[in-house]
């Protein structure tokens, strides 16, 4: 999912800013540095908190989980700029956003999705306290979004495109403050299902195809002749890795960013093999296959 040709193509069919943009566009000029892949916590207790790393996008929160929780990442987290035109005789302006990216196989756990999402949204704001802005500087406040990749989900949302924002409600008189005071937080859905539909077009079809575990090496052309993605080696590599997690955790329904993070944990020490396969509810063999088709860059 870090893949900037695959976040381009998402951020083009979802995110309102880059609708006029070109996906070569997104890759080369409005992706800041390297997407952040599991390594950003979504709790914390302190936003001041020191970084780990000095290797983190600018502007980023690259922080601890909380003292009292455990540890939750984002599965892809990066800076984004994108173009915004007054007019067409103005010079281009430049507005900043943070973007998280989602990839979830259970359409409803234990709470309701949108409201985890939601969360992940206002997690993304008030982490800005501190790098981006100080005391009372509300007005360098960057707009988050928040997508979800939903590859399962219930009968009723498949294909479909949803997107949750902030709008006035005028309730008395129609004045209306400026839309980049209050439209600082989107949530988007994208509801993937199996192609024949009317829906089945766009990022949706793009989204299905890409994570397809059924679909084989010759139709995932699909990538490149309809949505001109150069299908590299690398790309190549990452794709059937991700076709390979979904077909190990589909029947339990656990997250391929859960799956991950175990990964990380074994190969980092801190967890036994024998252990985080009971937790990825597979055999030590399947979990063995899984860690193989993991590359290191991609925990």
């Amino acid at each position: 999912m870090a893949n900037k040709q695959i976040l381009a193509q998402i951020m083009k069919g979802c995110v309102n800013e880059y609708s006029d943009c070109t996906v070569d566009d997104i890759v080369e000029k409005y992706i800041e540095g390297t997407p952040e892949v599991g390594s950003v916590g979504v709790h914390v207790d302190d936003t001041n908190r020191p970084k780990k790393s000095t290797d983190v996008i600018k502007g980023s929160n690259n922080e601890d989980s909380t003292l009292t929780e455990e540890t939750l990442f984002y599965d892809v987290r990066f800076d984004a700029i994108a173009p915004k035109f007054a007019d067409s005789t103005e010079q281009e302006e430049v507005i900043r956003l943070i973007i998280n990216v989602e990839a979830q196989t259970k359409f409803k756990p234990e709470y309701p999705l949108t409201k985890r999402a939601i969360y992940y949204c206002s997690r993304m704001i008030s982490a800005q306290h501190g790098p981006i802005f100080t005391k009372s500087e509300y007005g360098k406040i960057r707009k988050v979004y928040s997508i979800w990749i939903c590859t399962q989900p219930s009968d009723g949302f498949e294909n479909t495109l949803t997107r949750y924002s902030i709008k006035p409600e005028q309730l008395i008189g129609e004045v209306q403050g400026e839309t980049e005071n209050y439209d600082l937080m989107s949530v988007v859905m994208i509801c993937l299902g199996k192609p024949g539909t009317e829906n089945h077009k766009g990022i949706l079809k793009f989204m299905e195809v890409l994570l397809s575990s059924t679909r084989s090496g010759s139709e995932k052309k699909i990538l490149k002749e309809e949505f001109g993605i150069a299908m590299s080696e690398e790309l190549e590599r990452e794709v059937l890795e991700v076709c390979n997690l979904s077909q190990g955790v589909r029947q339990e329904g656990i997250e391929i960013g859960e799956i991950r993070m175990l990964v990380q944990l074994v190969r980092e020490g801190d967890l036994s093999l024998e252990r985080a396969a009971t937790k990825a509810k597979m055999t030590v063999e399947q979990f063995k296959k899984v860690m193989e088709d993991t590359p290191l860059q991609a925990v």
